[in-house]
């Protein structure tokens, strides 16, 4: 089941490093996290919540997401 806490998460913290440092997880871009996906996610709580980016925009739910953001 999918944690409210971390679906918040996903629309208001912003990557910390790297090349799209700044932008909230949910925008980021699909192939940079199968990108992680291959190369290994970050240890912590980074890491869960972009492996849960990444599942949410597969199954095409990034959408339901984004609004999030305003609130």
């Amino acid at each position: 089941m999918i944690d409210k806490v971390q679906v918040m998460k996903l629309a208001k913290i912003k990557m910390p490093f790297g090349k799209y440092a700044g932008r909230v997880l949910i925008d980021l871009p699909e192939e940079y996290l199968l990108w992680f996906d291959k190369k290994g996610f970050p240890n912590g709580e980074l890491g869960e919540l972009l492996a849960l980016c990444l599942a949410m925009k597969i199954e095409g739910l990034d959408e339901v997401i984004r609004p999030l953001k305003s609130m």
